[in-house]
């Protein structure tokens, strides 16, 4: 992997991560556009850690106040009607999916889902989707609501997020947006929903971003994955602030237009063999 690699990449992730757009599919697509090769999905989940630790420090406050009504409503029944309490039940059942599928399907994650038809065909086909729930949901329902189900679907929705192209924010904003959550509850819990998945997976991801998984993955030194990993940080904590902000008062439609023209994009570079599927 070359420095300007490593950066480009490292920019990607942190710009797209928390938009329902795809990071694993724009790294992918990022890869092959203008480095003709594939980072890996070992890469995409190691830059992951610095995205998400720009959420463990915005979310810092809330987290704490979970963790610590969590753990005490674990002996201290009177605090378990608590939202706090309840959201550290929600958070782990909902992150059970996803850890179960990617363990199941390491091998399908890091090579056959990575194929760009696969991703061109999965980013247009969840536009309409998300558009479908967009105008379908009432949004009625805020984080008060919330309820065990609504964890499980979101959990579900979130591990469809193994292939790239799904975009995790985006199956989680969906499912959201169909169990009538506002687009800005619906945001908070994706946010918290993320932290143990992604962080495990990044962990366990370390040892093999240094091994390629496949003939062409370019593989980054220490100080390249270290250097992209906090540049997804930096940019990762100001996206965040701005989704929050955009989702109170905008509609999701400019993700879906946005998700149908890169798709297109990339199928009409694979049909002319301006770059190659694997």
């Amino acid at each position: 992997m070359t420095w300007v690699e490593a950066i480009v990449l490292g920019i990607v992730q942190g710009l797209t991560e928390f938009l329902p757009v795809s990071s694993s599919g724009h790294l992918r697509i990022t890869s092959a556009i203008f480095f003709d090769r594939d980072a890996g999905a070992s890469f995409t989940a190691v830059t992951q850690l610095g995205t998400e630790a720009a959420v463990l420090i915005y979310f810092a406050k809330d987290i704490w106040r979970i963790t610590r009504t969590w753990l005490v409503g674990i002996r201290d029944r009177s605090v378990r009607a608590s939202l706090d309490y309840r959201m550290g039940w929600y958070v782990i059942v909902g992150s059970i999916p996803i850890g179960l599928f990617g363990f199941l399907f390491k091998d399908q994650i890091r090579e056959t889902a990575r194929n760009l038809w696969v991703v061109a065909t999965t980013l247009i086909v969840f536009a309409f989707v998300l558009a479908f729930a967009e105008y379908w949901g009432r949004q009625t329902r805020t984080l008060e609501n919330f309820r065990m189900r609504d964890g499980v679907v979101m959990g579900f929705a979130q591990a469809m997020a193994l292939i790239p192209g799904v975009s995790r924010s985006g199956g989680t904003l969906t499912a959201g947006l169909l169990l009538n959550l506002t687009r800005e509850a619906a945001a908070r819990y994706s946010f918290l929903l993320a932290i143990p998945a992604v962080v495990m997976s990044g962990i366990f991801s370390i040892g093999d971003v240094f091994e390629p998984a496949a003939p062409g993955t370019s593989v980054p030194s220490v100080a390249q994955m270290v250097v992209a990993t906090v540049i997804a940080f930096a940019i990762g904590y100001a996206a965040i602030a701005w989704l929050l902000r955009y989702v109170a008062h905008h509609t999701l439609y400019v993700f879906v237009l946005y998700r149908v023209a890169l798709g297109t994009l990339v199928l009409a570079l694979l049909l002319t063999g301006t770059i190659s599927a694997t």
